[in-house]
């Protein structure tokens, strides 16, 4: 319990210990307490009542035989009376929190008031009113044992909290085994208080405090507390007269003062106690220090500003004097040299440092482990050695140069080595048998590195742009960053465990790197390579067993070739010179190689690739492609592929599903009698070809559910007159957009593949009317969505006969920018969802009559005048541009009882439509885009 007070208040600032797991139990322990105080509020306002003040609290009648549990009544209009003997805490807010203070001293931030009214409201707006809650006794039973282990986890300030609860918790809190540690930093306290909690916890272990009054403070603690064992001091004044009394705290261990101003006058500070172990003077305003303590193993002196420091410390093992600016070169030397057994010096940004102070630490300080050099530019570590040495960091010495390396290297157990702005620099070469970690950053001059550590881990050289050249040999270093090395063109590595390397914007690199990271050029664990944006790179040749990831982003490359069975990513983006690729063999799932458009030889063996593309490539001429496991690939735009590659490819990969031939011009019938070897193909795309014949499509593709045929301008009427007889019999979607079939040819089209779903005749110029056959000639559809049969009533069993009697499967038809369409006719599509009329400038009538119709769009049809729709289900309609009047409006949306959305804007004959007369029309609207309602 004792180590637990010291260390709950281990730095100066650190106010309270919260811990988020405890928080609701600890809640819920102090719950009553809340209540209590705000029950007791309400006495203080002159609201409580007399008849109820009696707390039955009875400590001898409540108590069982043991006395290891309390029950305890809460009379909460007497809670007042209980308390008026609460032990003091040992906390003064500041004074811009309410406090409020008992009888004794006691003091307790407002946060306790804040508790109360919460837990109040709360009451009240669950309809609880207080006076039952004043007539209620709160039983607990909690046996001090318990307590005490609950306690041991709670704050100084949560501690007062639970005070306030009863007089078991009042007295459980108190309990010297939680006030071992006493923090007043950044408290106000008065000397009286302190005084008073001193007194009340003789036995505290720990004490943090600061401000105005420190010195004060700090003497009534050494003479109150005779077991203080940590002393933290800062912000304030301390006279010299607290240093001559401090021996007599006589158990005290540890010692820190920060931010503080050190004696009153004297230009001496003497500091001489035989127990102390630990002591910290940082950012103190002082002349001369002495220091004489024989048993203090760790001293920090940091950022302050004394100009001289003796010390008699002959066990002290680790000092730091950095950035002490006034202390000069003799002084540190003597410092230093005093200290036998140091294993930890930092030296830092005292500029004063030369090599003579260095050398003569090394002799005396056999056992030094630990050097922070950084900033002190007149060291060079001529002649130093320091054998023992395992850290050495040196930030922006300009004194040190390649010739520093030697005395480096006599340093044969150093582990870390930090080189960073060292300006002079221009090589290093060394033999660390144990070093594990190296940084070299910003050495402007740097152009060699060659460096054998065999447990080296861990490596980071950036931002020296006029290294050259590199040679490392380990067999643990398993990362390698070297990124934006821009004149760096010679990499040797012999690292057994390497696994990544980052080379990125190295732009001097030359292709005999790819030797390096291939099998046998000493990183026979490579795993991951970036090469991005090393320019010099022309042709890449990598064998590796391991590699599983290649970056080449931004390389002028004109030629790759990849013989990497386990290679599973390649990054190809922004390699537009690429001309010849080769993969052969890779683990690739997945190729875009739609990013290369000079590529002209492709050979690709992957028997894991289920995805590969080529858009884009439009010099491709020679193709070789052996992917077994291929189910997509999209060759759109491979103007030169001809049919003898496709026949291979086929042959090789019978597994295709998707197959895109989009703008392949030289595919011609021979090639697309391969497609027999597809005997999974569902969607073929021929747009934008020459083909005439479509017959061995027909005949070899039986399976195939999605046909696109974009401006195929060379099929003739005839071309598709197997699809009326049952060709392809899966077909779901087709695509003759921009074609040139007549009128009659898509009429007989529309008319016989009832199976076809998705239908596109976008820009067909000869297509006049879309006419299939009389309004309501079978079923008629009210207002209501209902169907009205000439034969009998509406009923549920007339649209199921509707549904038999609807062969037609189309779920979407665009006829999009069909300029020379003036008439649509549709009266019975049961499976209609989607119609695209928009952009057909001369259409004027449309009459469609679809149940399930849910989007119209008919923007842009500047002709249309005529609009009759029965369509019950329809949610949106877009009449944006279109010619219709006000009155044709209303007739066609009063009978699509379920419209949301509909779109008017720019109609000329539309100008004055409001939005209540629309929503009258139809109530359904939800949306409505008018340009007179914007206006």
């Amino acid at each position: 319990m004792n180590d637990k007070g010291v260390s709950r208040n281990d730095d100066l600032n650190d106010d309270d210990l919260n811990d988020d797991d405890l928080m609701s139990f600890e809640n819920e322990m102090i719950q009553a307490g809340l209540l209590a105080s705000c029950s007791n509020r309400r006495c203080s306002d002159g609201e409580c009542s007399s008849a109820s003040a009696v707390v039955a609290a009875a400590h001898d009648d409540n108590l069982d035989s043991n006395h290891k549990r309390a029950k305890v009544y809460y009379d909460f209009d007497g809670f007042r009376c209980v308390y008026d003997h609460i032990q003091g805490s040992p906390f003064q807010p500041t004074s811009d929190v309410d406090t409020c203070h008992d009888d004794s001293g006691m003091m307790f931030t407002g946060e306790e008031n804040n508790f109360d009214s919460s837990y109040a409201k709360d009451n009240e707006g669950d309809g609880c009113d207080m006076s039952e809650v004043e007539d209620t006794n709160v039983t607990m039973d909690l046996s001090d044992d318990l307590l005490h282990m609950v306690f041991s986890f709670l704050d100084h300030t949560n501690l007062c909290k639970a005070a306030l609860v009863c007089k078991q918790w009042r007295t459980s809190s108190a309990h010297e085994d939680f006030w071992k540690s006493l923090n007043f930093a950044n408290r106000n306290i008065s000397v009286e208080q302190f005084e008073d909690i001193c007194r009340r916890y003789p036995n505290a272990l720990a004490v943090s405090i600061s401000g105005p009054e420190i010195h004060v403070l700090a003497m009534k603690a050494i003479s109150l507390l005779r077991n203080l064992e940590v002393l933290k001091l800062g912000r304030g004044h301390i006279d010299d007269s607290f240093f001559h009394v401090l021996s007599d705290c006589s158990m005290l261990k540890k010692l820190r003062i920060c931010d503080a101003t050190l004696g009153g006058g004297v230009l001496e500070i003497p500091i001489d106690h035989d127990r102390l172990r630990h002591l910290k003077l940082k950012k103190c305003r002082v002349m001369r220090i002495t220091v004489r303590c024989p048993q203090l193993e760790t001293m920090s002196l940091k950022r302050s500003n004394m100009v001289q420091a003796a010390l008699n410390c002959p066990l002290l093992r680790k000092l730091d004097i950095g950035s002490c600016h006034k202390l000069p070169d003799s002084a540190i030397r003597l410092a230093v040299t005093s200290c036998p057994q140091l294993v930890s010096l930092n030296i830092s940004n005292c500029s004063c440092v030369s090599d003579e102070t260095l050398r003569e630490i090394s002799q005396t300080c056999a056992s030094l482990s630990f050097l922070d050099a950084s900033y002190c530019p007149n060291i060079s570590l001529e002649s130093v050695r320091l054998p023992m040495l395992t850290v050495l960091k040196l930030h922006s010495c300009e004194g040190i140069t390649s010739a520093s390396m030697a005395a480096i290297s006599h340093s044969s157990l150093l582990e870390v080595l930090d080189l960073y702005n060292c300006s002079l620099l221009t090589s290093v070469s060394l033999d660390l048998p144990h070093l594990q970690n190296i940084r070299l950053v910003h050495c402007r001059k740097f152009t060699d590195l060659k460096l054998r550590a065999i447990v080296l881990s861990s490596m980071l050289v950036s931002n020296c742009p006029a290294l050259q050249r590199i040679n490392i040999t380990s067999n643990s270093l398993q990362k390698l960053t070297m990124p934006k090395q821009g004149s760096l063109n010679t990499v040797a590595l012999q690292c057994q465990s390497l696994q990544e390397v980052d080379l990125s914007e190295c732009e001097s690199l030359t292709n005999s790197v790819c030797d390096v990271f291939s099998d046998g050029g000493g990183c026979p664990m490579l795993k991951l390579l970036v090469l991005d944006s090393c320019e010099s790179l022309t042709s890449v040749r990598f064998i590796s067993t391991s590699l599983a990831s290649l970056s080449l982003g931004g390389c002028r490359i004109t030629n790759i070739e990849l013989g990497c069975p386990n290679l599973e990513k390649v990054i190809l983006d922004g390699c537009d010179h690429l001309e010849r690729a080769s993969f052969c063999p890779v683990g690739l799932r997945s190729l875009n190689l739609g990013i290369c458009p000079k590529l002209n030889m492709l050979s690709i063996e992957a028997p894991f690739m289920v995805s590969l593309e080529l858009k884009g490539c439009g010099l491709l001429s020679k193709a070789f492609i052996n992917c077994p496991l291929l189910t997509s690939l999209d060759a759109s735009f491979c103007s030169q592929l001809t049919d003898e590659d496709l026949s291979a490819t086929t042959a090789s990969c019978p597994l295709i599903e998707s197959l895109i031939l989009m703008s392949c011009a030289s595919i011609g019938s021979d090639g697309l009698r391969s497609l027999h070897w597809l005997p999974n193909l569902t969607v073929l795309d021929l747009s934008y070809t020459f083909l005439v014949n479509l017959q061995p499509v027909f005949e070899s593709c039986s399976q195939l559910k999605v046909l696109k045929l974009q401006a195929c301008k060379y099929l003739t009427d005839t071309s598709l007159e197997p699809l009326y007889k049952g060709a392809l019999p899966a077909l779901q979607e087709l695509d003759l957009s921009y074609g040139t079939l007549c009128q009659s040819a898509i009429e007989e089209l529309l008319a016989s593949c009832t199976n076809l779903t998705h239908v596109s005749l976008n820009g067909c110029v000869n297509m006049h009317d879309l006419n299939w056959g009389c309004r309501r000639s079978c079923v008629q559809i009210n207002e209501l969505g209902a169907f009205n049969s000439p034969f009998g009533a509406s009923s549920h069993e007339k649209i199921a006969e509707a549904n038999e009697q609807s062969t037609r499967l189309l779920q979407n038809l665009n006829c999009v920018g069909c300029r020379n369409i003036r008439k649509v006719v549709i009266p019975n599509c049961f499976h209609l969802l989607y119609l695209n009329l928009s952009l057909s400038a001369n259409l004027k009538e449309v009459d469609v009559t679809c149940l399930n119709l849910s989007f119209l769009n008919l923007s842009n049809c500047s002709s249309l005048e005529i609009l009759k729709l029965l369509c019950p289900r329809l949610s949106s309609l877009f009449l944006q541009s279109c010619n219709i009047d006000e009155e044709a409006l209303e007739a066609a949306i009063s009978k699509c009882s379920m419209l949301e959305t509909l779109d008017i804007r720019f109609c000329p004959k539309i100008c004055s439509m409001t939005m209540g007369r629309l929503r009258a029309v139809c109530p359904s609207l939800k949306r409505i885009y008018s340009s007179s309602l914007l206006n």
